[in-house]
């Protein structure tokens, strides 16, 4: 029986500026790139991410300290223009006037795509439908259809909309890119972080999910790892295969309104476009090289950052995928 897995695999060039990840050991006083106090604001969507390069950051530097702030986008833009921050995570590049402000303020900002990320569309394990148009989604959202049985016999019931947080980017996003200025229906409802939606879905038959695949791709199992099994893998340059958690089920989503065919949010869809519901994740850092926030900036750009984000899902910025067919 065969079936489609998922290989990336690492440019060549990336393969030699890749580093081993050395404990640092230097006796050294104050703020430097591998020592030191820092803070990030990220878009809470990527907590999941960003968490795992900060464990194995800490790890390889020990004298290194990030504090992160997982919170609204527009949030995480503020405290950077406001400068109680050098680093954002958010999903956009900054506008010629946020770059001009932080110039004026004898910053000299650095703005660098270090993934892109996709929706994901989850439901309970129970419910029978396996895809969804995009029509389908925007009147979903909107409200007017508001039974499963709307779309095709179902048995499920009422729909009900789980999102994470009420200002977070990937509200934003379904209502920029499918509901065209229309309002969320009231079937749509905030559930205050990404784990709350995955618990919703998984717990609830009628409940359809909107949340970054970071979260649901079963090779989350990183997480669990010890430090030192993630430090390994982030500096391995073999393929990694990734598929979704069974607690739920995902989606597959037309590719376009007048296309036939319907996707999940798998890397190497994600990569060739495929799949439709995807956004890129930004990194910016305001602080100068030999900074704690520059050498974390640095990292997650990097080699192994990169490799890390390939470990949750996502597809990093400087890593081809493509499709495999395995016996």
């Amino acid at each position: 029986m065969k079936h489609l897995a998922l290989k990336l695999f690492a440019a060549a060039a990336l393969l030699t500026s890749a580093t081993a990840c050395q404990k640092y050991s230097e006796q050294r006083e104050g703020n430097t790139s591998t020592s030191g106090l820092t803070t990030v604001m990220c878009d809470n969507s990527f907590e999941n991410i960003i968490q795992q390069e900060i464990d194995v950051y800490e790890y390889c530097y020990p004298k290194a300290s990030v504090i992160p702030y997982y919170i609204p986008e527009n949030a995480a833009i503020d405290s950077l223009l406001q400068l109680k921050t050098r680093l954002a995570v958010i999903t956009r590049e900054l506008t010629k006037d946020e770059m001009d402000f932080l110039k004026g303020k004898k910053r000299n900002p650095r703005c660098q795509r270090i993934a892109v990320d996709a929706i994901a569309l989850i439901v309970n394990p129970a419910n029978p439908i396996e895809k969804i148009t995009r029509k389908e989604i925007a009147e979903i959202l909107s409200g007017e259809v508001t039974d499963w049985n709307d779309l095709e016999p179902n048995k499920t019931g009422k729909i009900s909309v789980l999102f994470d947080d009420s200002g977070s980017s990937t509200v934003a996003y379904m209502r920029d890119s499918l509901l065209m200025g229309k309002k969320f229906g009231e079937n749509v409802f905030a559930q205050g972080s990404n784990k709350a939606v995955f618990e919703g879905v998984k717990n609830h038959k009628g409940a359809i999910g909107v949340i970054g695949v970071s979260w649901v791709a079963s090779d989350l199992k990183s997480p669990s790892l010890s430090i030192e099994e993630r430090v390994n893998s982030s500096q391995n340059s073999d393929t990694t295969a990734l598929d979704f958690n069974q607690d739920i089920k995902v989606l597959k989503v037309q590719k376009n309104p007048e296309s036939v065919e319907f996707f999940k949010p798998y890397q190497a869809y994600i990569y060739s476009g495929e799949y439709p519901l995807y956004r890129s994740i930004y990194m910016v850092c305001a602080s100068v090289p030999g900074t704690t926030a520059h050498g974390f900036f640095s990292f997650v750009t990097g080699y192994q950052g990169q490799k890390i984000i390939q470990m949750t899902g996502v597809l990093p910025a400087l890593v081809h995928p493509r499709l495999v067919e395995v016996n």
